[in-house]
C-alpha cells in the first residue's frame, strides 16, 4: 500500500496520475483549486481532495497540517502555469503584467520549495520515498521559447531537483525531474494511446507515457537514483 500526494491533481497530467498510478488500497491526496473528477471513481483507491491555491504564501502550512501524521511514499509536484497570452501568436514579453510574473514564479517555484519543505517529515517515514518534479523541455538549454517567466520557472524546477536531491540523499529519498515536451492533455487518459497517436502523429505525447515513466521510477529500489528524464515528443520541432 502506498500513499501519494499529487499537486495539480484535478486536470490533465495530474488527473492521469490520479487514475493511472495508484493501486487498490492506496491512498492519494489531490491538491488543486477545482474539485477532481477522479474522486467519484469507485475502484478501491482512497482519494482525498485538498482544496488549495498554491499562489498563497501560507498554503504549504495548510497542506502539511492536513497530512500531519501520515506517511508519504510518492510526492508529485505537477504544477505549471504560464503567461495568459504565452502561447498565442501575438505574445509579447514586454507586455507581461508584474502581478502575473510574480504569480507564475510563486506557483511554479516558491510553492514547490515550501510545500516540499513542509512535507519532508512525512516522506522521511517512507521506506522508499520518491519525489517527482514535473518540469518541461522549455526548461532545457537551447530552446526557442520566449515566455521568460514560464521558462525561468521551469529552469528553476531543475535547480530545485539538483539541490533537493543532495539534501534528502541521507534519507534514501529519490528526486527525479521529468521534462516533457507537449503532452496531449486534451485527450482523456481513459481514451487510450491510439487516439493520441492517430490525432497527433508523434507531435504530442500521450498521458500514458508520462504515467508509465513515473510508475517505473517509483517502483525502483532505494538503491537507484534517477536524476532527470527529458522526453520531448518524437516530432517536436523544439526537441
Amino acid at each position: 500500500m502506498k500513499n501519494f500526494i499529487i499537486f495539480g491533481g484535478s486536470k490533465g497530467l495530474g488527473q492521469a496520475f490520479a487514475k493511472g498510478l495508484p493501486e487498490k488500497g492506496d491512498n492519494i491526496w489531490l491538491v488543486s483549486r477545482s474539485r477532481p473528477e477522479s474522486l467519484e471513481l469507485n475502484d478501491g483507491i482512497h482519494r482525498y481532495w485538498i482544496e488549495a491555491d498554491l499562489s498563497l504564501a501560507d498554503v504549504c502550512t495548510q497542506i502539511a497540517n492536513t497530512l500531519s501524521g501520515f506517511t508519504i511514499d510518492v510526492l508529485i509536484y505537477n504544477v505549471g502555469i504560464w503567461e495568459s497570452k504565452g502561447f498565442s501568436n501575438d505574445y509579447d514579453f514586454e507586455k507581461d503584467a508584474v502581478d502575473e510574473i510574480t504569480k507564475i514564479i510563486n506557483v511554479n517555484l516558491t510553492s514547490a520549495i515550501t510545500c516540499i519543505q513542509k512535507l519532508l517529515p512525512n516522506l522521511k517515514n517512507s521506506d522508499n520515498g520518491k519525489i517527482f518534479l514535473i518540469g518541461s523541455t522549455a526548461g532545457l538549454e537551447n530552446n526557442d521559447f520566449t515566455q521568460i517567466s514560464f521558462v525561468t520557472s521551469k529552469f528553476g524546477v531543475r535547480g530545485i531537483g539538483n539541490s533537493l536531491r543532495e539534501h534528502v540523499k541521507k534519507y534514501n529519498i529519490g528526486v527525479t525531474c521529468i521534462n516533457p515536451g507537449e503532452i496531449a492533455t486534451q485527450i482523456p487518459y481513459e481514451e487510450g494511446i491510439d487516439k493520441v497517436l492517430s490525432a497527433y502523429n508523434g507531435t504530442q505525447i500521450p498521458l500514458q507515457d508520462i504515467v508509465s515513466l513515473v510508475k517505473c521510477v517509483m517502483n525502483l529500489s532505494k538503491a537507484s537514483c534517477v536524476k532527470e528524464i527529458n522526453i520531448p515528443a518524437m516530432l517536436d520541432p523544439n526537441a
